[in-house]
């Protein structure tokens, strides 16, 4: 029964139910609901599968192994953390949405067969919109429009391509694909949108700066991070992702250093973040798959921890735009402790879970001759310590006293955040606690003397870097600015360009129109000139001249008559 019945259900019917419920009644029940999905999860056997008929295939709607296992049990972790930081709200549309994108990404991370993939991948883009839209905000609309036609876009990719693949294959398991495969492009590229890939990642750093407070939380949670499922499932060892998360390591850096919105500097630490996935999936070695999925567990949590501390500071001084923050220490300091344990954890300090699991990926690619890669990895690290490390709490809590004196976070906030603090620092002193859930043996070491020495090296020549270009005004300055991204092209050339085609489509159609009519006129006149009531065709005509015509006639059918007969 257990196996029949998703973990991904719970999640959603529980979410469903927290209208009927009222008060601290309601605020319970938000925390029971991952608590009972986390519950049902344990139960259940390693291998089970959860097999239903449609039409002539079966549906394998929970399939249960390790891969899946561990992104089911830091969802959960993930939605408890986000239940108890979201208590002091009284949005409950919000709190509806949260459950059922919460439950998608799970029912979308053991789902067994594309299709049931399908069904709970769409389910995660029209719930997650929610989060953004609850902003109320003219800017979060319009963001989340977007956000919402890229994903459902990202579906309907993967619908198409699912087809193909079937056709041809003639399963829907959802298994290790070749690209040389029929319609299997169209789901790389879908996986591609989900995991924010150079050029397809413009939705992420448009739509998370414009959720709510609690929404941006739980948006960096799932959606990337079932993209990134759906990699390790689909193309482990795929070389052409070896280099795209190179790529997607780098360039955000530059971008975060310059943005004002701290908000945005993380979704775009985010994205360089899940870069050092996408290269440990490229890589496909049991080493640098263990790392790609032991960095996005870590991931979630140390991100979320920063995401929630954003959210306390746009909850408590209604920006988290640098130019306006600092000094902020005096009057939360606690908010202020628990995002410098998230900015250890993201820049990997010893000790700290980052270190622990970005470490496996990093040396995954130098033990397949991978030296360029790993030089890029390298300048990534350093560069992700300066944006999210340093730039993060430095500009918000530190800097320039802006002056603002306000409350410290709620409660509630700050218990999710200790919770989320705990992980990290848990999870970085004893890793073995993780090494344990991943997919394959680990025999790997991460506290060796090297290790330890080259990480504290590279951490401390980039603060120096940092304080240096700081001392002289060399740092880009936090500034009230617009940066130009790739989105740019289709937002304004692009756009542009649709104005012009539709302004000469207008143009041309106007032309058209005008055309038609007048030539519809010259005919009507025609047709007036000869069947008006004083036309040629409608008059009355004279006795003689209708005599004169049926002589006339008899006289040629006489004619062509003999000539008939007398050829």
């Amino acid at each position: 029964m257990t196996v029949n019945f998703p973990t991904a259900l719970i999640l959603i019917f529980g979410g469903l139910l927290l209208p009927f419920f009222n008060g601290w009644a309601r605020k319970f029940w938000a925390v029971c609901v991952p608590i009972f999905s986390l519950i049902h999860l344990l139960v259940i056997p390693l291998g089970s599968f959860g097999i239903i008929s449609f039409l002539d295939y079966s549906l394998v709607t929970f399939r249960v192994d390790k891969l899946s296992l561990l992104f089911g049990y830091v969802f959960l972790i993930a939605a408890f953390i986000n239940a108890i930081y979201a208590m002091h709200s009284k949005d409950l549309i919000q709190q509806v949405a949260t459950f059922v994108y919460a439950g998608s990404a799970i029912g979308a991370v053991f789902a067994g067969d594309l299709l049931t993939l399908f069904v709970f991948w769409e389910l995660t883009a029209v719930s997650s919109v929610i989060l953004i839209w609850a902003r109320r905000t003219n800017k979060a609309y319009a963001s989340g429009l977007r956000y919402l036609i890229t994903h459902l876009l990202s579906g309907m990719l993967l619908l198409l391509g699912t087809i193909f693949y079937v056709k041809s294959k003639g399963t829907i398991d959802f298994t290790a694909m070749n690209l040389d495969q029929p319609g299997v492009t169209l789901i790389f590229i879908a996986f591609g949108v989900k995991c924010a890939f150079p050029l397809l990642h413009n939705w992420m750093h448009d739509a998370y700066p414009e959720a709510t407070d609690i929404g941006t939380v739980a948006l960096s949670v799932f959606s990337t991070k079932l993209g990134i499922y759906a990699l390790a499932r689909g193309f482990s060892g795929t070389e052409i992702l070896i280099i795209i998360g190179a790529v997607m390591a780098t360039f955000p850096i530059f971008y975060a250093v310059i943005e004002n919105d701290l908000r945005r500097v993380l979704t775009y630490s985010l994205n360089n973040q899940l870069g050092f996935m996408v290269v440990g999936i490229g890589i496909g070695t049991e080493l640098a798959i263990n790392g790609a999925v032991a960095h996005a567990f870590a991931h979630i949590i140390y991100k979320s921890l920063l995401f929630m501390s954003m959210g306390a500071v746009l909850l408590r001084v209604g920006t988290v735009n640098g130019s306006d923050l600092g000094g902020l220490y005096k009057s939360m300091p606690w908010t202020t402790g628990f995002c410098i344990v998230g900015a250890a954890s993201i820049s990997a300090f010893p000790l700290f879970s980052g270190f622990v699991a970005k470490s496996m990926i990093m040396s995954a690619a130098l033990y397949q001759d991978h030296i360029l890669v790993w030089l890029v990895l390298l300048f990534a690290s350093a560069g992700v310590f300066h944006h999210a490390g340093i730039k993060i709490p430095f500009f918000a809590f530190f800097a320039h006293d802006s002056g603002i004196r306000c409350k410290e976070a709620p409660t509630n906030m700050l218990v999710a955040m200790a919770i989320a603090a705990a992980f990290c620092i848990g999870i970085g002193c004893f890793p073995g606690m993780l090494y344990s859930l991943l997919p394959y043996p680990v025999s790997y070491e991460p506290y060796t003397t090297s290790h330890v020495l080259s990480q504290l090296q590279l951490l401390v020549f980039s603060a120096l870097a940092f304080a240096v270009l700081m001392r002289n005004g060399i740092y880009p300055p936090e500034l009230k600015s617009v940066n130009l991204d790739s989105d740019w092209l289709y937002r304004k050339i692009l756009k542009r360009i649709l104005i012009q085609l539709n302004e000469k489509s207008f143009s041309i159609y106007e032309s058209t129109c005008l055309f038609i009519r007048i030539q519809l006129f010259l005919l009507y006149k025609k047709i007036r000139h000869h069947h008006h009531p004083a036309g040629l065709l409608a008059r009355n005509w004279p006795t003689s001249s209708m005599v004169l015509w049926v002589a006339l006639m008899l006289a040629s059918y006489l004619i062509i008559y003999f000539f008939q007969l007398n050829p």
